[in-house]
């Protein structure tokens, strides 16, 4: 007697893990959130309000005293594919430093969607994001 090929099983199905919102305050926006290893969520939210032309370094002040931080250049790249509709067709300074300048930092410009890296000392508008770990 003839042993019958067994019919090929169908894939299993991924699993979909659940990932938790954050809440968020009046005027915020929610960006992105970035799984970590480990499966940890970190959820990037853009807060309301917009600085006025600053200094890099007054700009990470300006932020971090909205309860926050700059967004970083991948937030950044993020924001304009997404939300640039929320920004003036200007720049906006990140929260990095140029990795080979020091005196530089990188910015993000609204209106084309590049990205440079220019004197901290230049004047630039500043957004702020909080960022939630869940």
């Amino acid at each position: 007697m003839k042993k019958q090929a067994q019919k090929p099983r169908p894939p299993k199905a991924a699993s979909v893990a659940k990932i938790a919102m954050p809440a968020l305050k009046k005027g915020e926006v929610w960006i992105c959130g970035m799984v970590q290893p480990g499966g940890r969520v970190v959820h990037t939210i853009l807060m309301p309000g917009e600085s006025k032309d600053l200094k890099h370094q007054d700009a990470m002040a300006w932020a971090k005293k909205q309860g926050g931080d700059l967004p970083d250049r991948v937030e950044q790249a993020m924001l304009f594919r997404d939300h640039r509709k929320l920004f003036q067709q200007r720049a906006y300074w990140s929260n990095t430093t140029n990795a080979a300048f020091s005196g530089y930092a990188w910015d993000q410009y609204f209106d084309d969607g590049t990205s440079g890296a220019w004197g901290k000392d230049l004047k630039l508008l500043a957004r702020a994001v909080r960022r939630v770990t869940i």
